[in-house]
């Protein structure tokens, strides 16, 4: 794909990954936009990047996506890439569920729903450019779940399935269709402290951008690189691992609160 000269739109680009995207996007000479629901995140990329574009919206809503789309298309109708960003991950003990379904249905709405209905809805746009991509960003848990975070690696196994169908369905067009999956990364993703654990976020970005120069359409990092092919097998027994050294690490996980 073209790297520079884009107008770009990053949903959940306020911090993390997305951040980190868009200060490279930003470094090869693009327009970048970046939205998300909480203003005072955005402002504060703004303030560390002032060439940002900022918006907020909530991509859990509807509307908010229509308004997006709208806005978008009257202040930059020069748009040429979507990268589908936004995300939460939240425990989820399916034993013992404490909260009402909306808190559950949240996670659905902003890891589904959001980049199916923005990628429907920019698609007839894109076709118009010369050159045009939609980037998904999904997940290792899209192929090998975590047991813990039953909710997020069953959104994540669904945008990994929407690419590639839409890979294909595009295939004959100018739009590029690809895929970053994220290992765990030293991120706020799931809550503060939770990811600490994770690949280096600067260090996971960089690789990220090596993939997109070379013109990978399937990224992976770390291990996330062998999941992509690897074998059913392989991949049951380290969902079993995983889920073994969970427990192991959070023995109160499965009992009632």
């Amino acid at each position: 794909m073209k790297l520079s000269g884009n107008t770009i739109l990053i949903t959940g680009g306020a911090s993390g990954i997305g951040l980190a995207f868009a200060e490279r996007f930003l470094k090869e000479g693009n327009t970048v936009i970046v939205v998300g629901r909480r203003i005072e995140k955005l402002q504060e990329a703004k303030e560390k990047f002032p060439e940002l574009v900022i918006r907020g919206c909530d991509v859990s809503i509807k509307d908010d996506r229509i308004k997006l789309f709208q806005w978008v298309m009257s202040e930059f109708p020069n748009l040429n890439m979507l990268v589908n960003n936004a995300g939460i991950q939240q425990r989820v003990n399916l034993l013992h569920s404490e909260n009402d379904w909306d808190y559950y249905q949240n996670e659905i709405a902003i890891n589904v729903e959001g980049p199916i209905h923005l990628s429907m809805l920019f698609i007839p746009h894109f076709m118009k450019q010369n050159n045009a991509a939609i980037l998904n960003v999904t997940s290792g848990l899209a192929i090998m779940p975590g047991v813990w975070v039953p909710i997020y690696s069953a959104t994540k196994a669904a945008i990994h399935s929407f690419t590639l169908t839409l890979r294909h369905q595009l295939e004959n067009t100018n739009i590029e269709v690809i895929e970053v999956l994220p290992p765990a990364v030293n991120t706020d993703l799931g809550g503060v402290g939770l990811h600490t654990f994770g690949a280096p976020l600067d260090d996971f970005a960089d690789s990220i951008f090596n993939g997109l120069k070379n013109g990978f359409h399937e990224i992976g990092y770390g291990g996330t690189e062998k999941r992509i092919g690897a074998p059913r097998e392989e991949i049951e027994q380290g969902m079993k691992m995983a889920w073994k050294n969970f427990l192991k690490n959070n023995p109160q996980f499965l009992k009632n609160k």
